[in-house]
């Protein structure tokens, strides 16, 4: 005699199997490096920063556009 086997959870277990395949595959297709990661991190860090250094200020000591002035952190609502 052979053993009675849930169809329900056999569906389901091979269906999880299938879509974690498909992740790994699409991880190691689509996915970056530690070191690549690390390395736009540091690009887009620079270049905020390029970007802040370039910010211009009014008279009055408020930065352009904003309206408040530089270093206010005062919480808006």
């Amino acid at each position: 005699m052979s053993n009675v086997v849930n169809l329900n959870r056999f569906r389901k277990s091979k269906a999880r199997a299938e879509k974690r395949a498909q992740a790994d595959e699409n991880a190691v297709r689509h996915g970056l490096s530690k070191a690549e990661k690390k390395l736009e991190e540091r690009r887009s860090d620079k270049a905020a920063r390029s970007l802040e250094g370039h910010r211009l200020d009014t008279p009055d000591g408020t930065a352009e556009g904003d309206g408040t002035p530089e270093g206010d952190e005062t919480s808006r609502s």
